[in-house]
């Protein structure tokens, strides 16, 4: 029994820490926050950086215990999750790709101001975009087709634990990003950004044709 306990410890999490990481890609994150962040001092920057991770967290469990619930309560179907979540991240990437990322990530009007940038777009859809959410809503389908109570548990724990690695993660790359950028240069960062932008797209293409297919196949 304690060996299987550790095994599904180290499925979820490792599972989980991995989807999340893939998905988020916290180097594609870099420009996006230094852009943001560019007006602000290094305290404000650092609370910023936090208490988006912070809303991440909390969005990524509260979609791992009540994902599920919440689209069969709306009847949504996990097809229509990509088809939505696939034209977001391509509308987001496009935005980056050619350059307009100004009009859908406004900065913030000076350092201090009341209304920051740590909810949208840095811990949505930045963290918790579509892909992370989808992720965590099929991770907690598997868990709930687990046979007692006890392994659940187990396991609701364990990938708690890789949102909570995801964000860390994330947290230190935000804290990192404007050496990063003053390394990279304002064309380094620009060319990133543009690649970063082009892989969005085709993620969101990806999304999209997966979602087409689940509403062929009827599922």
């Amino acid at each position: 029994m304690e060996s299987t306990l550790y095994k599904l410890v180290a499925s979820f999490f490792l599972g989980g820490l991995l989807s999340l990481v893939t998905i988020t890609n916290p180097l594609s994150k870099i420009p996006l926050f230094a852009s943001l962040a560019a007006d602000l001092d290094e305290t404000a920057a650092k609370r910023e950086a936090s208490r988006a991770c912070v809303y991440a967290l909390a969005l990524l469990t509260a979609c791992l215990f009540a994902g599920v619930a919440v689209l069969e309560t709306f009847g949504i179907s996990y097809g229509a999750l990509r088809v939505a979540g696939g034209l977001t991240v391509a509308v987001i990437g496009y935005r980056m790709l050619f350059g307009t990322t100004e009009a859908l990530f406004p900065k913030p009007a000076a350092a201090g101001a009341a209304t920051g940038f740590a909810f949208f777009p840095l811990a949505m859809p930045g963290i918790a975009g579509p892909g992370a959410i989808a992720t965590v809503i099929g991770i907690s389908t598997e868990i709930a087709e687990l046979p007692s109570g006890a392994l659940r548990a187990t396991a609701y724990a364990a990938t708690v634990f890789s949102i909570l690695a995801t964000c860390l993660l994330m947290y230190g790359v935000f804290r990192s990003a404007r050496v990063v950028s003053r390394w990279l240069g304002g064309e380094g960062v620009n060319v990133v950004s543009r690649l970063t932008g082009f892989l969005l797209v085709c993620i969101g293409v990806q999304f999209v044709a997966s979602g087409i297919r689940s509403f062929v196949a009827g599922t």
